[in-house]
Parts: C-alpha cells; sequence; structure tokens
C-alpha cells in the first residue's frame, strides 16, 4: 500500500528549519506485515529530542531515514503467526521493542534487548527486513517504528494494547516521554513515596519525570533548569521548588532545601554538565539517575573517591528501565485518573506537512510536546 513518510536523506542541515527543511513528506510503498509483524494506521506521534538528534547529527544514523518514534495508533492489520492484537486494537508504539527470547529479555529488562539494539542500529525490523520502499530502493526504520507516517509496519514486540477508553492524542506520550520520563524516577531510581526527588532539565522528558514523581507522592520534588519558563511551569503543574542549576550557589540552594541533598536526582537533559550537576545535589547514599542523551563526544568527570565517601550510586536509565507491556498500561491508568495529566505538556498540534516548523520550534526551545495529528 501507498503512506506517506518523513524523510530525513541529509543530516546536520542548518537552522532555521523552516528554511532548510530536511525532512520531506514523501510518498512510499509499504509491505505487507510479515510473520509477527503489524501494520498501524497512525493516530498520533510526537516531537522529541531524540528525532532532533538525529536530524541535527548527534545521533548518526544511515540515512535515507523515516523518522518517528512516538506514536499511538489502531490495528489495521496483522501478519501470520500473530495471536496478541487483531484489526481495531488500539495501540502505544514501543521504540525499542522485545524478541522475548535473548537474555535481557528473560531477566526482564526488555528495554536492553539485544536482537532489538542490533535491529535498530541497522535500520530493520526485529526480523531484519526493511517493509518501507521508494524509487526501487528500501528505507531504514528508525528504531523499528518510523512514525511520522500514515501507516507504520513493525514488529508485535513494538506494541502495547490499551483501553480504547484512551485519547489517542495523549497515549502517544506514553511511548517515550512518560516511559523514559517517569520510568527513570520511578523505575531505574525506585522512588518512594516521601523521598525527595530532584529533576534536572525540563523538557517533555524532563516534566513527564516529574510527574511521575509527583503521582509517586515525592516531597520535596525540585525542578532545575536554565530556562525560567520552564521552571515557572513546572512550579504550576506542582513542584515544590525550582532552581536554575547556572546560578552560583544552586548546589548549595538544593542542599539547604533538603538537609544535606536529595534521594534521587533524575538527570534528563541530555548534558554532561547537567549530569554531574545532578550527581553533586544527591545526597550522601542518593542516587542519580540519567536518561539523557548528550553528543557523544561529552564527558562526565566526577572525583573517584566521592562514589565510596559519600556512597552514591550513578546509574544509566534506558527506555526508565520500563516493562512496556507493565508500565504503559500503569502509566495510562495514572493519566486517566488525573495523577499523571500529561495532556499538559502537549503544546502544540500540528499537521504532517508541518513537521519542520514543529522540529524549528523545538530547537529554538518553543515547545514541550509537539503532537502531530493524523486524519
Amino acid at each position: 500500500m501507498k503512506t506517506r513518510i518523513a524523510l530525513l536523506s541529509e543530516s546536520g542541515l542548518p537552522r532555521p528549519y523552516t528554511r532548510s527543511k530536511p525532512i520531506e513528506i514523501v510518498e512510499a510503498e509499504l509491505d505487507d506485515p510479515g510473520p509477527g509483524e503489524l501494520r498501524i494506521k497512525v493516530a498520533a506521534a510526537g516531537l522529541c529530542h531524540s528525532d532532533l538528534s538525529v536530524i541535527n547529527g548527534d545521533r548518526p544514523r544511515a540515512l535515507p531515514l523515516a523518522l518517528g518514534h512516538e506514536a499511538s495508533g489502531v490495528v489495521d492489520g496483522v501478519g501470520q503467526g500473530v495471536t496478541r492484537f487483531a484489526p481495531g486494537d488500539h495501540v502505544v508504539l514501543v521504540f525499542a521493542p522485545s524478541c522475548g527470547q535473548c537474555l535481557p529479555c528473560a531477566e526482564g529488562r526488555p528495554a536492553l534487548c539485544d536482537p532489538a539494539a542490533v535491529a535498530g542500529g541497522k535500520g530493520t525490523l526485529l526480523s531484519g527486513a526493511k517493509r518501507i520502499r521508494r524509487n526501487g530502493g528500501t528505507i531504514d526504520h528508525h528504531v523499528g517504528v518510523s512514525a511520522f507516517s500514515d501507516y507504520v509496519v513493525i514488529d508485535q514486540g513494538s506494541a502495547v494494547k490499551i483501553g480504547k477508553d484512551i485519547p489517542l492524542d495523549k497515549a502517544a506520550l506514553l511511548g517515550c516521554a512518560v516511559l523514559t520520563g517517569a520510568g527513570a524516577a520511578l523505575n531505574s531510581a525506585g522512588l518512594k513515596t516521601g523521598q525527595s526527588c530532584a529533576v534536572v532539565g525540563l523538557g517533555g522528558v524532563g516534566l513527564a519525570g516529574l510527574l511521575g514523581a509527583l503521582a509517586a507522592s515525592a516531597y520535596p520534588v525540585i525542578a532545575c533548569d536554565l530556562a525560567a519558563d520552564k521552571r515557572d511551569f513546572a512550579l504550576e503543574l506542582g513542584a515544590h521548588h525550582a532552581v536554575d542549576p547556572s546560578e552560583e550557589g544552586a548546589v548549595g540552594k538544593v542542599m539547604e532545601l533538603t538537609g544535606g541533598g536529595v534521594d534521587v536526582a533524575v538527570e534528563l537533559a541530555g548534558s554532561a554538565r547537567a549530569l554531574r550537576f545532578a550527581y553533586d545535589i544527591a545526597k550522601r547514599g542518593g542516587t542519580a539517575v540519567t536518561a539523557g542523551l548528550p553528543h557523544p563526544s561529552q564527558e562526565l568527570s566526577i572525583p573517584a573517591t566521592s562514589l565510596t565517601v559519600s556512597e552514591k550510586t550513578l546509574k544509566g536509565s534506558y527506555v526508565g528501565s520500563c516493562v512496556p507491556k507493565r508500565d504503559i498500561p500503569r502509566f495510562a491508568a495514572l493519566m486517566m485518573a488525573g495523577s499523571m495529566p500529561i495532556e499538559r505538556l502537549m503544546t502544540h498540534v500540528i499537521a504532517l506537512d508541518d513537521i519542520n516548523e514543529g522540529f524549528e520550534r523545538l530547537a529554538a526551545g518553543e515547545a514541550i510536546r509537539q503532537v502531530i495529528v493524523f486524519d
């Protein structure tokens, strides 16, 4: 069948993207789903900094590539052997599929699925196939999803079924921003009720982490960002304090607010400098978690002895250490109950044809989460 895709053929083009237009909306051929695969009619897809880092060249990928990884939709067709999904099911798409067979999957860590990592690097589905074709050649899939498209073919491990009562535009954010942000605080850091938490970096993923901390009744929750408008918005969402990490004495201010540092500091800015700040404001015996993706050239430097004498924990978090089949329904329930109002992060609803304008807005820091809504 034919579908429109958001095609990236060259990364690193200069801003503004409204002028250089790195993304073309073109028509492509989409193969039928193979064994264990689904065809999805995309309902909504979010614009994420992970997409932007491919566009600007910070995260090199083989090109040409059909972009997009955070989305929701409706199952339109199923391949041979699919029994868990049927046409008409509502799903959230997951950019880290699980094969269910490798050691990380067997250990309950599907975000670290080995075959998924290999497939993502090669621009294929888990089967090794590429299902998007144009002008006689194949187009790479973006981490097995390529969500900026009218229709996509994905591995069934890249989908999680949700209730049909859940609005699909909101549900799109569950697939990346909420899994990564809230998951980093609740799963990777193991944040407990009543513990103190700082969130460093208040983009869409960071604010989702903040909402996760608030849903867990952490106290105090401290919002940290260089931008005053983002700190103010975090306070509107319920953060108890806001701190500018660039201000002189910022670490001391957090220490004063918490009596020695936070139990959990979550870095979601994608910056080694932000991660060092998160590490510094964690209390003795506390935990600093990063789910940010800085440029590969950035390095973190900390006093080696501080890990020992302060007994801090410094750990990474990929996809929020989530088990999507468990956590997406859990976060969706919190959203529907009003305990995690992720719809407040949706600052813009746009059309697919406006995608370059959307990414320029994101690069300029003028949006939190923009969602493409499809007909």
